[in-house]
């Protein structure tokens, strides 16, 4: 099935279109309470298929990542938290540690894609631990008859508070960037204008205290564009890099590395809808982005607009206790890493994410059907049928019982044939063949050329 694409803000609005999107920005944390040492990162964000139907969901989800890269998903890909007041739904949610060591969620007060809908508040929870929601309030920002989209925060410690800035329409009749302060994030200062360079911009996302410059990431005409001020001041800020963009780029976020001086931008694209870019830098004062190679990152499935905070290893370890980790998986093909597994009218075939519908990607890897050392590729959404192979095609066919079609769906895991740290499947009873895609489509036939060997490896992830 082809994905249908929905259209974005710049469609409907004449606007700089987009999803806000969450960053680590506020990096420098000033002279708060100590804390363990960052070992991993949470990722904050909503879910929205292509068509805006199943793997749709408002609320707040939750991944967490011991590289920045590549996402386990919690709670099954299900919302952690969803809000009550206002819209009833949110988009663009951001992960700030505050001070004091706990956490603070602020998102934007909007369900769906209604992007008309006027807001003056967001949505607001506190946690201590990303695994208990408390507080839950909407904070108010402005009076004005506009929105209040992609909220984020750091804390200024020269004013001895915390920032928030979101995109909204002011006099000026485009989108500026808008900044109130706070301490409880309860009650707020009178709203002022953060950034205004005299164009539509949205989604902004900083970086504060690098190297004795501040950074603000935004959104203009599709692209993802760079400022920066030696202050926090509003109005400080100026424009100093090329826009990055794959297709039409949102809601950027800025994500240091934990074990080296690289830094990462994710964008959120919309065209096509919901697919996460990277790109990479040792040196933010460059303003200068190298795209990152996407076998090495995955985003969770149907993820818009996120927000990505660095954990403790504890914390880390305690999420996942928690929340649990998928009990499904998704194969990304080795050299097309654009595309996944999936099946489509019963036939196995890799094919480039967003698929809809999502749950033709989505595999449970349980005990070989006919050796229980081995792995069987079992449906999520038709749980009766398995991955097997027919004449060397693989479809997906319902388990008669039979030891033919047991052994026909068994697959030996091996170290990836292109790629050790990845994986590969040899056939069960064939077992001079390997699970490999041909014109897209699965099979399973000897191996043997080093592109035969990049066509039957996968990553096994989610």
């Amino acid at each position: 099935m082809t994905p249908l694409p929905h259209p974005s803000r710049r469609t409907l609005l004449g606007l700089a279109a987009a999803t806000p999107l969450a960053a680590t920005g506020v990096l420098a944390l000033g002279a708060g309470t100590a804390h363990a040492a960052d070992a991993a990162y949470a990722m904050a964000y909503f879910t929205e298929s292509t068509n805006l139907g199943d793997g749709t969901d408002y609320g707040l989800h939750l991944a967490v990542s011991t590289d920045g890269l590549n996402w386990t998903p919690l709670n099954q890909n299900n919302p952690v938290v969803t809000p009550t007041q206002g819209a009833g739904g949110l988009r663009d949610p951001f992960v700030l540690r505050k001070q004091d060591g706990t956490f603070v969620v602020l998102a934007t007060d909007l369900k769906g894609t209604d992007w008309s809908y006027n807001s003056q508040y967001i949505h607001v929870w506190n946690s201590a631990d990303l695994r208990t929601f408390t507080g839950y309030h909407r904070l108010k920002l402005h009076d004005m008859v506009t929105h209040s989209w992609a909220p984020e925060a750091f804390w200024d410690a020269g004013r001895g508070r915390y920032a928030v800035i979101y995109s909204a329409v002011d006099s000026s009749g485009h989108n500026v960037i808008m900044v109130n302060y706070t301490t409880d994030f309860v009650t707020a200062s009178a709203p002022q204008v953060f950034f205004d360079p005299g164009y539509d911009v949205i989604d902004g996302d900083m970086a504060v205290g690098v190297n004795g410059a501040n950074y603000l990431y935004f959104k203009r005409n599709g692209t993802l564009v760079g400022a920066r001020s030696t202050s926090l001041n509003p109005g400080s800020f100026t424009p100093f890099t090329q826009g990055v963009a794959q297709g039409g780029t949102e809601a950027p976020t800025l994500v240091k590395s934990l074990t080296s001086g690289t830094w990462w931008l994710w964008g959120d694209t919309y065209t096509p809808n919901g697919v996460f870019y990277a790109w990479a830098t040792t040196d933010l004062a460059a303003g200068t982005w190298t795209a990152v190679d996407q076998r090495t990152y995955t985003q969770p499935v149907n993820s818009k607009h996120c927000g990505i905070t660095p954990i403790t290893a504890a914390q880390y370890t305690g999420l996942l206790a928690h929340w649990g980790a998928p009990a499904w998986n998704r194969l990304k093909s080795y050299n097309f890493p654009a595309r996944y597994v999936r099946h489509s009218g019963f036939a196995g075939r890799i094919d480039t994410y967003p698929v809809e519908p999502y749950k033709d990607s989505l595999w449970k890897l349980v005990p070989g059907l006919a050796d229980a050392s081995g792995v069987s590729f079992q449906s999520v959404n038709h749980p009766t049928r398995y991955l097997r192979h027919a004449d060397y095609a693989v479809r997906l066919d319902v388990n008669d019982g039979t030891p033919a079609f047991a052994a026909d769906a068994t697959f030996h895991r091996t170290a990836g044939l292109a790629d050790a740290s990845w994986s590969s499947f040899r056939s069960y009873n064939n077992p001079t063949r390997y699970l490999r895609h041909y014109g897209y489509a699965l099979r399973v036939d000897p191996v043997a050329t080093a592109t035969e060997r990049q066509d039957a490896t996968f990553r096994v992830g989610y």
